[in-house]
Order: structure tokens, then sequence, then C-alpha cells
């Protein structure tokens, strides 16, 4: 692969700035200076270096955020915190972006990734990749309610959802439920409720496929996806 292409991947600048920067002797490949963005190296055999500094070169990045409140999903925003300002410097350097979204005041799983094809997959309709949210309500769900969002329900703009399928959980009270939807209009969770009477209290993602929330991630928290996690998601769309 190109020097030049590396070092961009890697989120090192712009062509202009990764120019600069070769020209300033700051890329070593097995300890000798390159500052042709042209030449080609083999990031997995070579021992690439940045003004001294290893570098570990992935194209890809995937990470499992535990999602707390009060954060848009987003790159960036310019009035609210976006999620991106809770990652470490070493992972914000590949620009990852939320593969879907999340409200700001929902909790759970949240994917971040730069592979724009993965992302493409699972939040495209086409392919019905399932989302399952625990729901906290305002007031008990009915069997009826259960019934009816099972079938699709009419949103206020005049969408009808795709069928749904709704959970009571054991030792739950009967204002708490699990929802798997594969959509992802906009509120779409609250607004499905909404349409039953209900207000949505707290709303936590759990699932995207087949991939699930480590809950062992405190709120705000992160890491990368395991082999296996990623294999599976790859899978899954």
């Amino acid at each position: 692969m190109r020097a030049d292409k590396i070092l961009a991947n890697m989120g090192y600048g712009s062509r202009k700035e990764v120019k600069k920067l070769l020209k300033k002797g700051g890329f070593s490949v097995n300890g000798e200076t390159v500052k042709d963005g042209k030449v080609h190296v083999d990031p997995d055999k070579d021992m690439l270096e940045v003004f001294g500094e290893r570098l570990e070169y992935k194209q890809f990045i995937y990470l499992m955020m535990n999602k707390p409140q009060g954060y848009v999903s987003a790159t960036e925003d310019l009035k609210e915190s976006a999620v991106t300002e809770i990652l470490e410097a070493e992972d914000a350097l590949y620009n990852p972006f939320p593969v879907g979204r999340l409200d700001k005041d929902t909790t759970g799983l949240l994917l971040l990734s730069n592979d724009g094809k993965l992302a493409h997959k699972l939040t495209s309709p086409k392919k019905k990749v399932d989302k399952t949210y625990l729901v906290h309500l305002d007031s008990p769900v009915s069997e009826e309610d259960i019934d009816s969002l099972e079938k699709g329900v009419t949103l206020d703009d005049g969408y009808v959802t795709r069928p749904a399928k709704v959970e009571r959980i054991e030792g739950k009270e009967a204002d708490t439920v699990r929802i798997t939807i594969h959509e992802g209009k906009f509120h779409q969770v609250k607004r499905m409720f909404q349409t039953r009477g209900k207000k949505v209290i707290r709303l936590k993602r759990e699932r995207i496929g087949p991939l699930y929330l480590d809950e062992t991630l405190d709120l705000g928290t992160y890491r990368e996806l395991t082999e296996d996690e990623l294999q599976n998601l790859i899978n899954s769309t």
C-alpha cells in the first residue's frame, strides 16, 4: 500500500497534510526515512514509525460503546456533546462514526466504526437487522398493546411500522418490556408507544443483530469488538 494512503487511513490528515509530514521526514519504514508518498510498503510485515513512534496499522476500527445520556450520536455537534468526544485520541485518529443513532437521552449499545460498507449494511432497511431495546414506560403494557405493536402501528407522520416483537420480562413490572424492531426511524420506539398512549421513561438498546451490549461496560466506556463479534456482524449482513 502507498505510504500516503496508509497515513491518511490512520488519520494523519488530508493529502496535503500527509505530504507535509513526509517532507519533514516524519515517516520511516524499517528504520529508513520515506519522503515519497508513492512508495509502497507492507503494513503487515514492515516496521512503520511516525516521528519515532511505532505505527500499528489497521484500516478499520470497530468500537462497542455503552452510550450514556446527554450525548448525541454524531461525530460533532455545535450545541451538544457528541459521542466521539468520549473516545481516546488513539481511537479518534481513525475518525469512527456512529453506526445508526441513539437519541440523546437513550443509553446502551452504540457501534462506532470507519467501515462505511459495513455501516451501510447494518443500517439499510433492506437488510432488516434486528435492534432490541429495554423500555421503561409510564404505565403498564396490556396484551392489547403488545398485539397492536406486533402487528405494526401507524406513527404520527403516517408511516406504518413493520411488525415488532414485544416481550414481557420475568421479575419486572408490567411497565417494563423488551421490544425488537428492524427499522430506524426518528424516535421510533418512543413514537410507537405513543400510539398506545404511553410515554417512554427510559430507553436502552441491548442488541444490534448478533451483537449484544457487554454489560460489564460502564456507561460512557467502550472497547473494540472481538474477532468473533466482528465476524458474526459481517456474516449477519
